[in-house]
């Protein structure tokens, strides 16, 4: 991204430094907290702690995934998040410089966690490994390209939000 002097920008104050020539301000438009800021900003259910950001995985410039979960039974997480036409989404997209954000309903059951994380996908079975932390799943050939995404991105965010390994293959059973 380049800017220019008087431009208006939006950034996370990463840290503040007193250094010897004065105080040093470290700003980040790619850091995962700053995607937090923006929704915090925008959805006001969040703010209010009716619904909570349980977790962030980012790849700045490409791909974002939120998973959230409401705190109020009658609240739907993802709906509040999207907002009426996906008009709140949209302004973080903007803001993001177009990179894509997907909103995950959190689940405290990883197989129902890891189904939702991996759409538009259809996974055909899904094993867990509790010690090992290890989530190996199993598609059709037509759906191993979206489980995996571009250059292994979707499966790779997952396993960032998830905290487990996400392993995806082909079935060979046909």
């Amino acid at each position: 991204e380049e800017y220019n002097i008087g431009d208006r920008i939006r950034a996370y104050v990463v840290a503040v430094e007193n250094e010897g020539r004065g105080p040093e301000i470290i700003l980040s438009r790619s850091h995962p907290n700053f995607v937090r800021r923006l929704l915090e900003a925008e959805v006001s259910e969040i703010s209010d702690r009716t619904v909570e950001i349980r977790g962030i995985a980012r790849e700045a410039g490409y791909r974002t995934k939120v998973a959230v979960a409401s705190n109020d039974p009658k609240v739907d997480p993802v709906g509040a998040c999207v907002g009426l036409r996906g008009a709140r989404v949209k302004n973080i997209v903007r803001e993001l410089n177009n990179e894509k954000v997907d909103i995950i309903r959190w689940s405290d059951d990883p197989r129902e966690f890891v189904t939702d994380a991996l759409k538009p996908a259809v996974l055909k079975s899904i094993e867990l490994d509790e010690e090992s932390k290890t989530v190996n799943v199993t598609v059709n050939e037509e759906d191993l390209s979206k489980a995996i995404g571009r250059r292994g991105q979707n499966a790779r965010l997952t396993s960032r939000l998830m905290g487990w390994d996400v392993q995806v293959r082909k079935d060979e059973s046909q």
